[in-house]
């Protein structure tokens, strides 16, 4: 098939992000594990949010972010997540729209509340995410726009969405369907918090070589392998999966695919100041990469710029101009 609607397809959940301020005391008084994910309530979510300093709302999600940092760079991109008819859920899709992104689902008044996930920063730049999924949960089957999935080049989907049944079973379908029609899929493992709840599915993915390429990060990799090691845990995925990429924080990262191996230093940063975004847009990167035909080197080099840019700023959006700090990399 050469018809390609969409370079990449994101299909993930739609979050609003709200950003705060925080001291360790105050993650230790709230029994918060600094630096992860939990998914939490919509009473929770209200309690947390009042106990929390000053926050920025801005659009969010994992596969979306990851859709920002693509458009950014020039790529044809779609977007599936679902929001509910609420004030969030329509300042979700008038961001996603305002870059340039397609935004495929429709608003659901049945699905309650727009997904939120309260981001508390500590002075190290560590983000500690919590997480009310909301309408996002709800995507469906029927909310897949298969012909979407069909025409794009490679369908990115997030290991956040796997938790809950409905969206599960919809990546699945989005899956078949891509291969059916001779495309890709990408596959992020999202965070260790996902690999422990959903090891057993991701490796069955992997096996049944429904996975063309894998994205981890290093406590990722090493918590799929069992294997407390890099470089032995990058070894037991390398041939398992066509295209492997994983990102190593301020020691850059590595790609394999078959004998190929590439990798790239972190990118030299002024000051960090807030991680929240920085494996999606380090995604953004080298799809593009991918979209444009590049190879394993100059792609992780995109990544890299990418992911730099967003953990100089509050949010997991770019507010760069990542084409021009690519430069001839994509020119």
């Amino acid at each position: 098939m050469t018809d390609t609607r969409f370079d990449v397809l994101c299909i993930g959940n739609a979050i609003v992000d709200v950003i705060a301020n925080a001291d360790d005391a105050f993650l230790e008084f709230q029994g918060l594990d600094k630096g992860s994910m939990r998914l939490i309530d919509e009473a929770e979510a209200v309690r947390l949010y009042g106990l929390m300093g000053p926050g920025r709302e801005v659009s969010g999600g994992s596969a979306g972010n990851t859709a920002a940092g693509l458009a950014a760079l020039g790529v044809k991109t779609g977007f599936i997540g679902q929001v509910a008819d609420d004030q969030l859920g329509k300042i979700y899709k008038h961001d996603i729209e305002s870059q340039g992104i397609e935004f495929l689902v429709p608003a659901r008044s049945d699905v309650g509340a727009t997904a939120r996930c309260l981001i508390l920063v500590t002075p190290d730049a560590q983000r500690t995410m919590n997480t009310f999924l909301g309408a996002a949960q709800l995507l469906e089957t029927s909310g897949i726009d298969m012909d979407a999935v069909k025409g794009a080049a490679i369908t990115y989907l997030e290991g956040y969405l796997w938790d809950p049944a409905a969206p599960r079973a919809a990546m699945e379908a989005a899956i078949e369907a891509a291969h059916a029609a001779g495309r890709r899929i990408a596959f992020t493992l999202s965070d260790s918090f996902c690999v422990s709840r959903h090891k057993g599915d991701f490796l069955r993915l992997i096996d049944e070589k429904k996975i063309d390429i894998l994205f981890a990060n290093q406590a990722e990799i090493e918590e799929m392998a069992g294997i407390a090691n890099f470089d032995e845990a990058v070894a037991h995925f390398a041939g398992r999966v066509p295209t492997l990429v994983v990102t190593r924080s301020e020691h850059g990262a590595v790609a394999v695919r078959g004998d190929e191996r590439a990798s790239v230093p972190a990118e030299p940063i002024e000051q960090l100041v807030d991680t929240t975004g920085a494996g999606d847009l380090f995604a953004a990167g080298f799809l593009a990469g991918e979209a444009k035909g590049l190879g394993l080197e100059a792609s992780l080099k995109l990544g890299a710029i990418a992911a730099a840019e967003v953990i100089q700023h509050y949010g997991a959006r770019p507010e760069k101009d990542l084409k021009a700090l690519a430069g001839d990399l994509i020119a």
